[in-house]
């Protein structure tokens, strides 16, 4: 379902109002638009389809070989408050005869941030997916995100960092194989 503009509009005009401002004012007029498509397109990942954004890019590649992409962007909204969350997500996968086209690991990353999110359940939706659609031996995501929750608001907390795991397959199961994922994105066990 794609979010009616026209019925947010309204919401956030009245919204404006609740917090003591002038909707009316120059700088505030077309505000309810803009919120309203800011949000459709912050969200848009509910609108995302999982096989389109794998467009048939899935290769059969006879390897073993762990692939890792590091440093995808990622930009999400955290649930509780409806402020951004945003940072790095590093994938890494041992494939078992398929292999991803390279680009579709940042757009799964993106489909699952572009919801009103935990980042927690973010890191697991990640792998969970990359691990089922390709059947992977194993997966590593891992992501290290700022949120504005934290930094504008309650504990006002200027520099810290979340960070989360979720290891499927071998990366769960070989501490080796954990360790080389966590070695070859830069952290150490």
């Amino acid at each position: 379902m794609v979010p009616d503009i026209a019925r947010i509009e309204p919401l956030v005009r009245q919204l404006l109002i609740e917090l003591g401002e002038d909707p009316e004012r120059e700088g505030l007029v077309k505000t309810p638009e803009r919120v309203a498509k800011a949000l459709a397109f912050l969200t848009h990942g509910y609108r995302t389809d999982l096989k389109e954004v794998i467009n048939q890019a899935l290769f059969t590649q006879d390897t073993g070989s762990m692939v890792i992409v590091k440093d995808i962007e990622v930009y999400s909204m955290c649930e509780h408050h409806m402020l951004p969350f945003f940072g790095r997500c590093h994938v890494g996968y041992i494939p078992d005869g398929k292999v991803f086209g390279v680009s579709k690991l940042a757009r799964l990353v993106d489909m699952y941030a572009r919801r009103l999110q935990l980042q927690e359940r973010l890191t697991e939706q990640i792998s969970a997916v990359i691990m089922s659609e390709i059947g992977a031996r194993g997966v590593g995501v891992m992501i290290e995100a700022k949120h504005l929750c934290m930094m504008m608001r309650g504990v006002e907390k200027q520099n810290s960092v979340m960070v989360t795991s979720s290891v499927l397959g071998v990366f769960r199961d070989n501490l080796a194989t954990r360790e080389e994922f966590l070695t070859l994105v830069g952290r150490h066990a």
